[in-house]
């Protein structure tokens, strides 16, 4: 059965990797084979970068579902106003 290893330990196992740990000590404390411990590397490296660059401001999945839930409202309510006729702003 394989294992699934989340992001946190695998950066952890990385980094302790390139603070100078003898990888193969690494490797068999955590279980892991150095293939695995050398892909992981290639993979932090190649994106470390992406830390610094600047995200465009995200919002959360629950914002959003609030924001569109109010365009929802305002989009009946100015349907009933032009079908109507009258302001109920």
């Amino acid at each position: 059965m394989r294992r699934k290893w989340d992001a946190r330990k695998k950066a952890k196992i990385v980094l302790e990797g390139l603070m100078g740990g003898c990888v193969n000590d690494l490797c068999r404390s955590n279980d892991l084979r150095p293939g695995q411990y050398y892909k992981w590397r290639g993979q932090f490296l190649e994106q470390c970068h992406q830390i610094f660059e600047k995200k465009p401001n995200m919002s959360s999945e629950s914002e959003l579902a609030a924001e569109n839930e109010e365009l929802k409202k305002l989009v009946g309510e100015l349907t009933l106003e032009l079908t109507s006729g009258k302001s109920s702003r």
